[in-house]
C-alpha cells in the first residue's frame, strides 16, 4: 500500500536510493543536487543501507568511481548538476561505451557562464549525445517513480547503458509536494537484484573493461551501443507497464494532455508542463482546442510515436528550456522537426526558447505561445521559426 508523505524532489530521490540500497554511491556536492548525497549520508550513518559511500574530490572522480564500481559488477549511483555534469563529460562517454548501467540523478541547472545556479536544461542537453538514457520529471512524484524504474531499464541485458534521471533544479528539487511512496519490500522486489553477466571480478571469466579498441572492431562496438539505445524503447515500456501493474501509476514516452482533438499544441520537457496544463484548461474553457505533449523520455528519442501524436495538429510550438547554440533553435526543436519530417501532412512548427538560467515562465506567457500558434493556424503563415521568450530586448518574441 502506498504511503502518503510530503517530500522535496531531492528527498524523494534519496529516499528511493535508500530503498534500493545500491552497492556504491560516489558523492561530490554541487547546487542544487547537494541535498541528495547529504540525505543519503544520513542513511549511511544510521546504518539503514549497506552502500559503500565514497566521498571524492571532484565530479570527474565521482563518475570515475562509478565506472570502476560498475565494471567490477556493483550497482553504482551518483548525483550532480550543471558544471558537475560538464566536469564528468569524458567519463560519461566511457561509461556508455563500456556499457555500464550507472544511475545518475541529474538536478538540472544552467551551465556557466555567466555563473548562475538556477534551472534550465543546458546541462543534461549538453550530454544528450553521450550515449546515456535520459528521463525527465514534471514533479516530485515523477522524479521518485522514474528513479524506481531506472535500474530495471538500464540493467536489462538488451540495454546495459547508463541512465540519467532528471528533474528541474529548485523548482522540484527543493519544493515540498505531496507524494506517494511505496513500501520498502515492494520497491526491493520491483527493482530486483543486479545480476551482471560479465564483470572484472568474475572468477571464471576474467575480462578487461575499456581497453584500446582497434579499427577492425571499434565500429562494431559503436553499432552495438546504438542498437542498445534503440532496444531501450521496448524495455522502457515494459518496465512502465510492470510499474503500473505494481504501483498503479502510468508512464510512457510522453504524456498527451488534451491532444485528442487539439488544433494547436506545445511540446516541452519538465516542470513547465504544470504551468502549460493550467493554460490549456483556461483555453479549453474558452473553446480553444489547445493541447500539450510533455516529453518524459528524451533518450532514446521516441520519434515515430511523437510524430504520430502530432500528425493531426495544425501548428506546434516546441519549447526548449535550453539554447541549442546552433543558430536555428534548441535541441528538442531539432529532434521534433526531424521526427515529423516524413509525415504526409506536417504541422507548421516554431521553436520558443524560454526560461534560460531560471527566467520565470507564467501561465500568461504560455498563453502568448498558444495565441501565436492560433495566428499561424488561421493565416497559414509560420513566421519566424526560432524565437526567444521572456528576455528584455527588442528582439521579436511570440505575438
Amino acid at each position: 500500500m502506498s504511503i502518503r508523505e510530503r517530500l522535496s524532489g531531492n528527498e524523494a530521490i534519496a529516499y528511493a536510493m535508500r530503498q534500493i540500497d545500491p552497492d556504491v554511491f560516489a558523492a561530490f556536492p554541487i547546487t542544487p543536487s547537494t541535498e541528495i548525497p547529504q540525505y543519503f549520508a544520513q542513511y549511511v550513518a544510521n546504518g539503514q543501507v549497506s552502500t559503500e559511500y565514497v566521498t571524492v574530490e571532484s565530479e570527474h572522480s565521482s563518475m570515475s568511481t562509478c565506472v570502476g564500481a560498475a565494471a567490477a559488477g556493483a550497482r553504482a549511483v551518483t548525483a550532480t548538476s550543471s558544471c558537475g555534469l560538464a566536469f564528468m563529460y569524458e567519463m560519461l562517454y566511457v561509461a556508455a561505451s563500456a556499457r555500464l548501467p550507472i544511475t545518475l540523478a541529474c538536478v538540472n541547472r544552467t551551465l556557466t557562464g555567466p555563473i548562475n545556479i538556477n534551472n534550465d536544461h543546458s546541462d543534461a542537453m549538453g550530454a544528450r549525445d553521450s550515449g546515456w538514457l535520459q528521463i525527465y520529471a514534471e514533479n516530485n512524484q515523477e522524479a521518485y517513480d522514474n528513479y524506481l524504474q531506472a535500474m530495471r531499464i538500464s540493467e536489462d541485458p538488451r540495454v546495459r547503458l547508463p541512465i540519467m534521471i532528471c528533474q528541474d533544479g529548485f523548482i522540484t528539487s527543493h519544493a515540498v509536494e505531496n507524494i506517494l511512496l511505496e513500501e520498502d519490500a515492494a520497491v526491493k522486489k520491483f527493482v530486483g537484484e543486479y545480476a551482471p553477466e560479465n564483470y572484472l571480478l568474475k572468477h571464471d571469466n576474467p575480462l578487461a573493461v575499456g581497453p584500446y579498441d582497434t579499427c577492425p572492431y571499434c565500429m562494431e562496438h559503436k553499432v552495438q551501443q546504438a542498437h542498445a539505445m534503440m532496444n531501450a524503447k521496448e524495455v522502457i515500456l515494459e518496465v512502465a507497464a510492470d510499474f503500473e501493474k505494481t504501483f498503479g501509476r502510468k508512464y510512457g514516452f510522453f504524456e498527451c494532455y488534451e491532444m485528442e482533438d487539439a488544433e494547436v499544441a506545445l511540446v516541452l520537457i519538465g516542470s513547465t508542463a504544470g504551468t502549460a496544463k493550467a493554460c490549456v484548461r483556461q483555453l479549453r474553457a474558452q473553446g480553444v482546442k489547445a493541447g500539450l505533449i510533455k516529453l518524459r523520455v528524451f533518450r532514446p528519442f521516441p520519434a515515430q510515436e511523437l510524430a504520430a501524436a502530432l500528425a493531426h495538429v495544425k501548428a506546434v510550438a516546441v519549447m526548449d528550456k535550453c539554447e541549442g547554440n546552433s543558430g536555428c533553435g534548441g535541441p528538442l526543436f531539432a529532434e521534433t522537426c526531424a521526427a515529423c519530417y516524413d509525415l504526409l501532412t506536417r504541422p507548421m512548427m516554431t521553436n520558443v526558447v524560454y526560461g534560460l538560467a531560471g527566467r520565470d515562465c507564467r501561465v500568461e506567457d504560455v498563453e502568448k505561445v498558444y495565441r501565436h500558434l492560433l495566428t499561424m493556424a488561421e493565416t497559414g503563415i509560420a513566421g519566424p521559426r526560432y524565437l526567444h521568450m521572456g528576455q528584455r530586448s527588442n528582439e521579436q518574441e511570440v505575438l
